[in-house]
C-alpha cells in the first residue's frame, strides 16, 4: 500500500504554530454535558402534558373564583341577603324561571329561591367558601403535624413504641365518632369544628408517613448521614421527606375532599356547623327533596360539593401524579 507523505513546509507555518500543547483541565474533565433538571419545572411539564389535566384545572379555578370572589363582589352579607325577602311568601321556592320572572333575568336568581326567598345560587357560594376554606385549614394542619412527626417516628425506635400504643387506641375509635363528641362537648363553631377535625386527624397520616419512612430509612446514604452523627430530625426533613414529595401531594389530595365530606355529613345530620356551609344548605333543604318543585333547593348545594370534591381530588392525584421523578423521563 502505496503512502503517501505530506511536507509540512508548503503550509509556511513554524512548528509552534502547528503543533501546540493542549492544556488539561481538572475541573472542565468533572463536568456532565447534561440538560438542566428543574423539578418543579419537570412536574408542571408533565403535569400540563395531558390536556385533561389543562380542563379540571381550569374548572378548579372557576371554582375558586365563585366560591371566593363572587360574594365579596357582590357583597354578600350572611346575616342580611338569607332573610331580605323573608315576608314575601310569594318569594319562596320559586323555580328559576318563576324566579327570574319576579325578580328579572340576572345571575342570582338562575337556581331559584329558597324556603326563606333567598336566593340559592348566592347561598351555595357563600356556603362553598365556608367548606373550602374549612377543608384547606385542617388540611394544613393535619398535614404539617401529620408528616413531621410520621417523619421522626419512622426513624426513632423509643419514639415508634409509644406512638403505635397510641395509635392502636385512636385508631380503634370511630373517627366520625370522635368528632361528634368533640363538636357536642364544644359549640358548633367554625373553630370548633376545625379543633375536632384535627385533634386526632394528623395521626393516620403520621402512621402513613412512618410506613413510608421505614421503607427508605436503611438505604445507603441515610446510613452514611447516621455513622456521620447527623441527628434524627435532619435526616428526615433533608434526606426523606423531599424523596417523598409525590406520596405526600396524592395524600393531600384525598385528605382535602374528605374534609368538605366530613362537615358535609354532619350537618346534614344536624351536628355540623351553624354557618350556612354546604352541609348546612343541604341539611335545611332536606324536606325540599322530596317536594314535587323544590327538588332544586336541595340538589344543586349536593351537585356543587359533589363537584368541588371530585375536581380536588382529581388535581391532587394527577399532581401527585406528576411529581414522581420517574415519570419526568
Amino acid at each position: 500500500m502505496n503512502e503517501q507523505k505530506i511536507d509540512l513546509q508548503e503550509f509556511g507555518m513554524s512548528d509552534e504554530e502547528l503543533f501546540a500543547p493542549v492544556e488539561h483541565d481538572f475541573m472542565d474533565s468533572e463536568k456532565i454535558t447534561a440538560p438542566r433538571y428543574s423539578y418543579w419545572q419537570s412536574v408542571f411539564r408533565v403535569f400540563f402534558r395531558k390536556k385533561i389535566n389543562i380542563f379540571v384545572l381550569s374548572l378548579l379555578a372557576v371554582i375558586l373564583i365563585f366560591t371566593y370572589v363572587y360574594p365579596a363582589v357582590i357583597g354578600y352579607d350572611a346575616e342580611v341577603d338569607p332573610y331580605i325577602n323573608l315576608m314575601n311568601g310569594e318569594a319562596k321556592h320559586l323555580t328559576p324561571s318563576a324566579a327570574m320572572e319576579m325578580f328579572g333575568k340576572n345571575i342570582h336568581w338562575i337556581l331559584g329561591s329558597g324556603a326563606k326567598g333567598e336566593s340559592t345560587f348566592d347561598a351555595i357560594w357563600y356556603g362553598s367558601s365556608i367548606s373550602v376554606t374549612l377543608a384547606l385549614i385542617c388540611a394544613v394542619i393535619n398535614m404539617v403535624i401529620g408528616v413531621v412527626i410520621g417523619a421522626v417516628w419512622g426513624f426513632s425506635k423509643k419514639f415508634d413504641i409509644f406512638m403505635i400504643e397510641v395509635y392502636n387506641i385512636v385508631a380503634n375509635v370511630p373517627y366520625i365518632l370522635l368528632i361528634s363528641v368533640v363538636v357536642l362537648i364544644m359549640s358548633a363553631s367554625f373553630w370548633s369544628m376545625v379543633f375536632a377535625l384535627t385533634v386526632t386527624g394528623w395521626l393516620s397520616i403520621a402512621y402513613f408517613i412512618r410506613t413510608q419512612v421505614i421503607i427508605i430509612r436503611d438505604r445507603e446514604y441515610n446510613l452514611a448521614s447516621r455513622c456521620l452523627g447527623t441527628p434524627i430530625w435532619r435526616i428526615a426533613l433533608k434526606n426523606i421527606l423531599p424523596f417523598m414529595t409525590s406520596v405526600i401531594v396524592t395524600l393531600a389530595a384525598t385528605e382535602i375532599p374528605s374534609y368538605i365530606s366530613y362537615e358535609v355529613f354532619l350537618s346534614y345530620i344536624g351536628m355540623g356547623l351553624k354557618d350556612m356551609s354546604l352541609g348546612k344548605l343541604i341539611e335545611s333543604a332536606q324536606v325540599a327533596m322530596v317536594t314535587p318543585g323544590w327538588e332544586i333547593e336541595f340538589w344543586a348545594p349536593v351537585a356543587i360539593a359533589s363537584i368541588i370534591t371530585v375536581v380536588l381530588y382529581v388535581v391532587g392525584q394527577n399532581l401527585g401524579d406528576a411529581s414522581d421523578p420517574r415519570t419526568h423521563m
